[in-house]
């Protein structure tokens, strides 16, 4: 059964969707020095406002940009959810402990705090988005590290592909930028100091970006019922794990490789059928040399790659949906987005220095996350 996608909402540290391809076609970066909190130095980060961003807000904007661009009415009685993101509400979970901790609110405040731990579960995003719809229909919250945007994609697709929905709003959101994450990645010494250059010789780490990506998924058939606007169909996937290392990939790369090729299986494309790779590409050491490596066993022909996480940051459980919007925006407007933050490359690949003209018709999207955990999907034109 074809799925296409009719609906995209996206914001991230450069704007709307709209904003964040102008600017990112410009090859602009949002990544700038903050310091959100006092305790902790300033470091370069994807900050949406000059704040980190509160998720219910974030979830809110983005699941409404992507219903009005569909062009659907509420409410969507039927309609399932799958919104997923690896960190969730860790943000004022940790703000929560630590008035606790040191003692700025009064014995069992919690049950009257406003943020109440109870609606800062993980799965709360998605539980929004369905009242914000209207549905009684199918609501999943996947977690899968960095790939966590593209296993939701992937659950979407599956509720529409066996009958379960014929619509379905799926993709990530995050808000990462916490003191437990900024020291936590931190100790690892993963953050950069100055920004991020994915695939270039002075790469320095990720940097933490805020960020969602959410679609409006239907089944070909329903959509051209209603005559709606499709901007591609969601060709085919792979999700495959390392079972290896908890905090890095597995160099032999042949479970990523697995991915890649069950994706290419699913879709009924070869590897010179695709057009432009968006690379994971979180300018990490080990992440950019396995990717590249996977890239160049698997695309011996040079195919266009790129990375945007140079402009907005590591958005972690987003990342990949972002990369899908992203990927979508090529198909329509026949560009391939540039490689921000590259200068000069390590790999021998075909990075995309400035945004180029290009025929696109069918992508390839790959996230990596911790725990081994590998995504890649392929969307084509229509």
């Amino acid at each position: 059964m074809k799925v296409v996608v009719t609906g995209i909402g996206l914001i991230s540290a450069l704007g709307n969707l709209e904003q964040s391809w102008e600017r990112l076609l410009k090859g602009k970066s949002a990544i700038e020095l903050h310091q959100p909190f006092a305790e902790l130095p300033p470091l370069p980060l994807g900050i949406i406002d000059s704040q980190p961003v509160d998720l219910t807000r974030l979830t809110n904007q983005v699941v409404e940009t992507a219903v009005k661009s569909s062009g659907l009415t509420l409410p969507l009685s039927e309609c399932g959810v799958v919104i997923g993101s690896s960190r969730g509400y860790q943000g004022m979970l940790e703000k929560l402990a630590k008035k606790q901790l040191t003692g700025n609110s009064q014995p069992n405040n919690l049950e009257k705090d406003s943020s109440s731990f109870i609606d800062l579960l993980p799965h709360q995003p998605a539980i929004l988005t369905a009242n914000y719809i209207g549905t009684k229909g199918t609501v999943l919250a996947p977690m899968a590290a960095c790939a966590t945007g593209i296993w939701a994609i992937a659950r979407a697709v599956e509720l529409i592909e066996v009958g379960q929905c014929q619509q379905v709003i799926a993709g990530a959101v995050e808000s990462p930028i916490t003191p437990l994450s900024i020291t936590g990645f931190r100790k690892m010494g993963a953050l950069a100091q100055t920004g991020a250059y994915p695939f270039d010789c002075s790469r320095e780490g990720l940097v933490l970006g805020e960020g969602a990506a959410i679609f409006v998924l239907e089944s070909g058939e329903f959509a051209r019922q209603r005559s709606a606007k499709i901007y591609g169909e969601i060709r085919g996937l792979g999700l495959t794990n390392d079972a290896s290392y908890g905090n890095a990939p597995d160099l032999n790369g042949k479970s990523a490789m697995l991915a890649i090729a069950q994706c290419l299986t699913r879709s009924g494309l070869s590897a010179e059928d695709i057009d432009y790779v968006h690379a994971h590409g979180t300018a990490t050491e080990l992440n950019d040399r396995h990717e590249a490596n996977l890239i160049q066993k698997i695309f011996p022909q040079k195919v266009a790659v790129s990375s945007t996480k140079g402009a907005t940051g590591h958005t972690l459980g987003a990342s990949g949906a972002l990369g899908a919007a992203f990927c979508l925006m090529a198909i329509e407007h026949q560009v391939l987005p540039p490689c921000v933050g590259l200068n000069e490359s390590e790999f021998d690949l075909d990075l995309v220095r400035y945004a180029r003209q290009s025929q696109v018709e069918n992508v390839l999207c790959l996230s990596f996350g911790f725990g081994g955990q590998n995504a890649a999907l392929v969307l084509s034109k229509v």
